[in-house]
């Protein structure tokens, strides 16, 4: 596979279409916002989403009407509280019903390592004693092990139609670099029918220091340099967390009203995420 480098309208116009399963993964840091905005702005729609830890672009994903269903293992405001769009969502079906498939952590990762290594599913020793498996019983059961008799926890593999990724760069032959903290996004790479990825910038060579790891540019389908594509969370080397904007976030999301007019004037209102930038008053 050639990776193509391409404005980011374009790259979510040809790869995400309306009822794929999408991941958009990064943990804490290298989350893909820009990809996120851009999915709105084309209002996809019927999208089953996957995230080890959906936050606030999957609060605004679900608040305007772009997902169906929800995989995850927590979802929350980090350090501040709750997503009320999802949160409406679930109990009030508002924009509409959201069906949803929680896990733990773990049992997550264990879902993405099985689809990156082309199994049907993956096993744990976990949750046993918890209540997932009696809230969750399509997509949680259990194995015994034809070696020991050990009974197992099995989870089905995760295997999305589109990956989204946020990197720090990526070479001209599409090689790209993550540093920092990465939480699940490789196996969420491999694990996907296609990758593409948003970068801080395009360059001529990746020299991968320690902490870090480069997904090889066969693997990459479509690559879109946008800077700050990650804000407002952060990108380790090149911007920090806004934590102004997740504690802004939370009274902005808690009424139907003030949401959808934030999202009217910063999301929809603007043209690319540089737009979206200067609209919210980040710098670039």
């Amino acid at each position: 596979m050639s990776t193509q480098v391409m404005p980011l309208r374009d790259v979510i116009a040809r790869h995400v279409q309306d009822g794929m399963t999408v991941a958009l993964e990064g943990f804490t840091h290298l989350i893909p916002f820009a990809a996120g905005h851009e999915i709105i702005r084309q209002r996809r729609r019927d999208l089953t989403l996957v995230r080890m830890t959906p936050d606030l672009i999957y609060d605004q994903m679900i608040g305007m009407g772009c997902a169906k269903a929800l995989t995850f293992s927590w979802g929350g405001n980090p350090g501040v509280g709750s997503l009320h769009r999802l949160r409406d969502a679930i109990e009030h079906a508002w924009p509409h019903a959201l069906a949803i498939d929680e896990h733990s952590h773990a049992g997550m990762a264990v879902r993405y390592s099985a689809g990156a290594s082309g199994l049907p599913f993956g096993v744990l020793r976990g949750y046993t004693g918890t209540d997932l498996p009696a809230a969750n019983p399509a997509r949680i059961s259990q194995v015994t092990c034809p070696f020991t008799g050990e009974v197992l926890t099995a989870l089905p593999a995760i295997t999305p139609d589109v990956t989204v990724l946020h990197a720090q760069a990526a070479d001209r032959e599409g090689n790209v670099l993550l540093r920092g903290i990465v939480g699940a996004s490789r196996e969420a790479a491999m694990a996907a029918r296609t990758l593409v990825v948003t970068v801080e910038r395009i360059v001529d060579s990746i020299d991968a220091p320690m902490n870090a790891f480069v997904i090889p540019g066969w693997q990459v389908a479509a690559i879109a340099e946008v800077p700050g594509g990650a804000y407002p969370s952060y990108a380790l080397g090149h911007y920090a967390r806004d934590n102004a904007f997740y504690l802004a976030w939370d009274e902005i999301a808690r009424s139907r009203d003030t949401f959808l007019a934030w999202m009217e004037r910063h999301v929809l209102g603007t043209a690319d995420h540089a737009g979206f930038l200067r609209s919210v008053g980040a710098t670039e």
